[in-house]
């Protein structure tokens, strides 16, 4: 043996100590066990109460010449109210949004959406063709309230 291989370890970890191997080996196996346990007992989990819907109202959005957007209650048929051109164009987005997914999967554009006030406060809005709901509060209060003045709207209707 030569002196320069004394004192010198034949180990295939030279370049990184064991103890820090070792340590990351326990920190990668608690991460792993702290995972599986929070996740079969939901911990550090969030879930919604669920909400019931407080009210619905069945609506037909109609484009008009004028490009304004004329809403309908699908019950009777009766304006609502009248989307100005210009104005609310979160309404105007939503609703693009929305028929063209329908007609992408080719539905019929007369079937109503369903707007819903939930017991939380929330406001959404369904396409029952498309199976889809937009949680209207998502994109902010002053959006939401867009939607949420429909309601008042058509309780004024005579």
């Amino acid at each position: 043996m030569s002196q320069a291989s004394i004192g010198k370890s034949e180990s295939p970890h030279d370049g990184v100590p064991r103890g820090i191997l070792r340590s990351a080996a326990i920190l990668i196996g608690f991460a792993l066990l702290t995972a599986g346990v929070a996740r079969q007992t939901d911990v550090g989990t969030l879930h919604m109460p669920a909400a019931n819907a407080v009210e619905t109202l069945a609506l037909r959005f109609e484009d008009r010449p004028d490009g304004s957007v004329a809403v309908r209650d699908a019950g009777d048929n009766s304006p609502i109210y009248v989307v100005q051109p210009g104005a609310y164009g979160f309404i105007r987005s939503t609703l693009r949004g929305l028929a063209r997914e329908r007609r992408r999967a080719d539905f019929d554009a007369t079937t109503p959406f369903t707007l819903t006030r939930w017991s939380d406060g929330t406001v959404s809005l369904e396409d029952v063709t498309t199976k889809r709901r937009v949680n209207l509060d998502a994109f902010g209060p002053d959006n939401a309230r867009a939607f949420a003045q429909l309601f008042d709207e058509r309780r004024r209707q005579p």
